[in-house]
């Protein structure tokens, strides 16, 4: 069996962003035929996608936008994936202080042009970071990763 292979690109810059990642990371951490893989956005670049089977996304919503740091990795990478035709299945968390909203619509826009596929509602959370917005990360992690392993995706 060829082991797939889960990348979670992040930035958070108040800490909220990173607890979520590290939920989700543990969620996908429970698929044994999953190599998973966290990394922050400043230190990701095109071969992090290109050797991924699958990613999900995670950004602060900062002025009703994704962070400069997701938006830094995608301005890097978006031409250059253009050869790759790599059609990679992805989902998306969002730490928001308010609805989240533009933050997905973007992030949504920019990745039809890779292209991706988005394959799971997004997961926002609005505010304080509570148990039940951990429970629902870690699920997407858990997700992602079993559609990965079970060829969904």
């Amino acid at each position: 069996m060829n082991t797939k292979r889960l990348l979670i690109l992040y930035h958070s810059q108040s800490g909220n962003t990173e607890r979520l990642a590290q939920a989700v990371y543990r969620g996908a951490q429970q698929e044994a035929d999953v190599d998973t893989r966290i990394v922050r956005a400043f230190d990701a670049d095109l071969q992090d996608l290109v050797t991924s089977d699958g990613v999900i996304f995670g950004t602060p919503e900062n002025f009703g936008y994704m962070s400069g740091a997701i938006k830094d990795f995608f301005d890097r990478t978006y031409y250059p994936a253009q050869e790759q035709e790599m059609n990679l299945p992805y989902a998306l968390f969002i730490s928001a202080g308010n609805d989240g909203s533009g933050a997905v619509r973007e992030i949504d826009r920019i990745l039809l042009g890779y292209p991706m596929k988005k394959v799971a509602d997004p997961v926002v959370v609005q505010g304080e970071i509570t148990e039940a917005d951990i429970e629902r990360c870690e699920e997407l992690g858990l997700n992602l990763a079993a559609g990965l392993a079970f060829g969904i995706y």
